[in-house]
């Protein structure tokens, strides 16, 4: 993109900022923004609901509206970088397996590991998503989506150490109402959506959520009649009742049923290396291709997750409340990935070539929580405890599809393999995993009857973790390899905070947090690592002023990460049939420090202006690396940390009679980054402009509905990045690039 055209767009983007809906601490947009003034946000950041600018942590909210605005469908869609200490990126090439980082914690080298376990915790409805995989399925009706920064060990508990996302749906209204929508867009892309209250049949409410998304790939598969690369199906039902006997008393019930089709993201080859036939070495390139060099058979991966959850909240009192939060889900996610192809091909005269990465991911948990939040005179409190058990199995096969020719000039499907028939293919990896996790948590906070501005917190929480596993199939024969461990650790948490005035508040904040121990399943050995840990300390300054037209947030943060779980890979050149890795924990600690701000501003009506901005500072470290004699160290650098990261935004809202005119841009920038922690290469910056242009509140004449007709764009400007890349000595350099402009036209109707 042009500087000049950059430069531009910044200057006007930034003379607005990140839109309240999205800002960290700083606001949520509320459905329809109040023209002279920043609304309240409510969080339930502590198990209970408090105004987020009153609650001592550090906080990023994403509205519907905010989603809207930025076309997210997923969580795959803040990869944009509009929450800026937060990094969403794929595993490898595969979009339904997510690696979540929030300020340079969490995420690890590897998210398809049965036996492994992510640092950063998401969580719908107050439950825990085990797996990484599953991840990117659409998101159903959503309220809001907060993002929990910091270790959240003590009430979130395990897999928090980075922090914890919490999705929060629309419960029933008890009133009829519908709210359907649709939209076309390019890439043949096309996408609706309905959610249906029904009134409410005595003491019952019940809701119907239901989507389709569905786009072809931005990439060519230069093979006709195959799946091209990076597209999508995504569909969805969610059904949901609410029974309300009492005022005291409600009991809530949801089932939720998703499939997730996709297909890879395109490594494109950018040099090649020396084993490149003429055709890569022809096709290799810096700029983005509109097509794969090579091609072959490929298939849509397909995710399958349903689930039930039961939420019972009894509140005899208004300083009392019980709940109590059953769930039970299921997972199926295949992953089809020859999103490497270009790269992995090396040539030799009629070899076989086009290893095709095939990995079927099988999963089940349930869940029970409990509950106990109250309040005194000068203390509020939360107690409670926590059960969750998974189960976890991933088979792994690795057919070769494609034959070259004798001069590397052409090639032709592999007769063995093709067409796909996986009860041909001999599975070179199976693995079994099996977790059981027990919590005991509880936190109060003390307010002074002789100092009210003064909040004092303490809390902890006590897990016992057991895990086991077994390696069936390694490298295609039969295997007995095991492991069989437990862990137990309290996680604490204190808090003091001071409000400096009725709209300030000042707070210090030092709280600990731990990702599970487990075993690796690409491993040759299948050995056990140890858990992962943090100790953080955050100081933080909310402010609101300027007749609640203005916030300022602020929040400095230090933590210490030891015995950090590391990947090492083993070379590609000499393991071309399957990859080979195994985790060790570093020998040394790290820290990751830095600097968050976030300021939103409604200079006049109806305009609202916002900026975020992170700065993030991870040390390296050092661990043994398991593949050379001697365990040497190795340096190791953070992933997914950009040292800077912000996104600005500007929304303003025109009245034009009975109507509304709504417009929205924002712009998202960051460093690059390192994606993997032992090859120090780092991806590109990134500059990224969503918009959105809508005509809402158009009343349909003697129908008692609305409409909205909106345009909207992501990666407005067409900006080209790489977000993943690696140099090999044999195979060459590869790199990812993120998707291309999309946009499209939707038309909203809500009864």
């Amino acid at each position: 993109m042009n500087s000049m055209i950059r430069r531009a767009v910044l200057a006007a983007v930034f003379s607005g900022g990140l839109q309240p809906a999205m800002a960290q601490d700083g606001g949520a947009a509320p459905e329809e923004p109040a023209s002279g003034a920043l609304q309240e946000i409510v969080v339930t950041a502590q198990k209970r609901e408090t105004n987020l600018q009153e609650t001592p942590i550090s906080v990023a909210v994403l509205s519907a509206d905010a989603l809207n605005d930025r076309q997210a469908i997923s969580l795959a869609s803040l990869a944009d970088g509009s929450v800026p200490s937060l990094r969403v990126v794929p595993f490898a090439t595969r979009t339904s397996a997510l690696n979540i980082n929030i300020r340079g914690i969490g995420a690890s080298g590897d998210a398809n590991q049965p036996a492994r376990d992510a640092g950063v915790g998401v969580y719908v409805d107050g439950v825990f998503l085990g797996r990484a995989q599953g991840l990117g399925a659409a998101l159903y009706d959503i309220e809001r989506i907060e993002v929990l920064k910091g270790p959240q060990g003590t009430l979130f508990g395990r897999n928090t150490m980075g922090g914890a996302i919490s999705i929060v749906t629309r419960a029933p209204t008890g009133e009829f109402g519908l709210d359907t929508r649709f939209g076309l867009a390019n890439f043949d892309g096309y996408y609706g959506a309905f959610h249906l209250n029904l009134p409410r049949i005595g003491d019952f409410s019940f809701k119907i959520d239901g989507l389709v998304n569905r786009r072809d790939g931005t990439t060519d598969n230069p093979v006709a009649g195959e799946a091209d690369f990076n597209s999508w199906d995504k569909r969805g039902i969610r059904a949901a009742a609410l029974w309300q006997p009492a005022d005291d008393l409600s009991v809530s019930y949801a089932y939720d049923n998703s499939y997730d089709a996709t297909t890879p993201f395109h490594a494109q080859l950018l040099v090649a290396g020396p084993l490149a036939s003429p055709l890569q070495r022809a096709g290799a390139s810096f700029q983005r291709r509109d097509s794969s060099i090579l091609g072959g058979e490929q298939e849509e991966s397909v995710g399958r997750n349903s689930g039930h959850t039961l939420v019972v909240d009894w509140t005899p009192n208004d300083s009392l409340q019980l709940k109590s939060i059953s769930s039970y889900r299921d997972l199926e996610q295949g992953q089809l990935d020859q999103g490497f192809i270009d790269w992995i091909s090396t040539f030799a005269p009629n070899r076989p070539f086009a290893r095709y990465s095939l990995a079927q991911v099988k999963q089940h948990q349930y869940s029970q929580e409990l509950q106990l939040v109250g309040r005194t005179r000068q203390v509020e409190y939360v107690a409670g405890a926590f059960y969750y058990h998974e189960s976890a199995a991933d088979d792994a096969q690795t057919p070769v599809m494609n034959l070259w020719n004798a001069t590397g000039t052409a090639f032709v499907p592999n007769p063995a393999t093709t067409p796909l028939d996986l009860s041909r293919v001999p599975i070179d990896r199976a693995s079994r995993a099996y977790t059981d996790s027990l919590g005991v948590f509880a936190q109060a906070t003390w307010t002074p009857a002789s100092l009210e501005r003064l909040h004092l917190t303490a809390g902890g929480r006590y897990t016992q973790d057991d895990k086991n596993g077994r390696l069936l199939i390694l490298n295609g024969a039969p295997s007995s390899l095991a492991f069989d461990d437990s862990w137990s650790r309290f996680d604490p948490m204190v808090t003091v905070a001071y409000d400096l005035r009725d709209s300030t508040m000042l707070y210090g904040k030092w709280s600990t947090g731990f990702r599970a121990g487990g075993a690796n399943s690409r491993s040759l050995t299948y050995r056990p690592f140890a858990p992962e840990e943090v100790s953080a300390f955050e100081l933080g300054l909310k402010s609101q002023f300027w007749d609640d037209r203005a916030r300022l947030n602020v929040a400095l943060f230090d933590a210490e990460i030891n015995d950090k779980q590391v990947d090492f890979f083993f070379p590609l050149a000499t393991n071309a049939t399957r990859t080979v890795s195994d985790t060790t924990n570093a020998t040394t600690s790290t820290t990751s420090r830095g600097l968050e701000l976030e300021l939103a501003l409604v200079p006049i009506d109806d305009l609202t202006l916002s900026l975020n901005y992170t700065l993030t500072d991870v040390d390296p470290l050092d661990a043994p690396n398991p593949y050379v004699a001697g365990n040497p160290l190795v340096r190791v650098l953070p992933l997914y940390a950009p040292e800077n990261a912000g996104s600005v935004a500007l929304d303003y809202l025109v009245p034009i009679g009975g109507t509304k005119l709504r417009f929205h841009i924002d712009g998202n920038w960051s460093d690059g980054f390192f994606a993997s922690e032992v090859e120090q290469t780092l991806t590109d910056s990134s500059f990224i402009v969503n918009s959105r242009l809508a005509l809402a509140e158009v009343q349909l004449a003697g129908s008692g509905a609305s409409a909205e007709f909106s345009l909207w764009a992501r990666n407005l400007l067409d900006e080209k990045f790489l977000f993943y890349r690696s140099i090999n000595p044999t195979l060459g350099d590869v790199g990812i690039f993120n998707e291309p402009r999309t946009y499209g036209i939707e038309a909203r109707v809500r009864f």
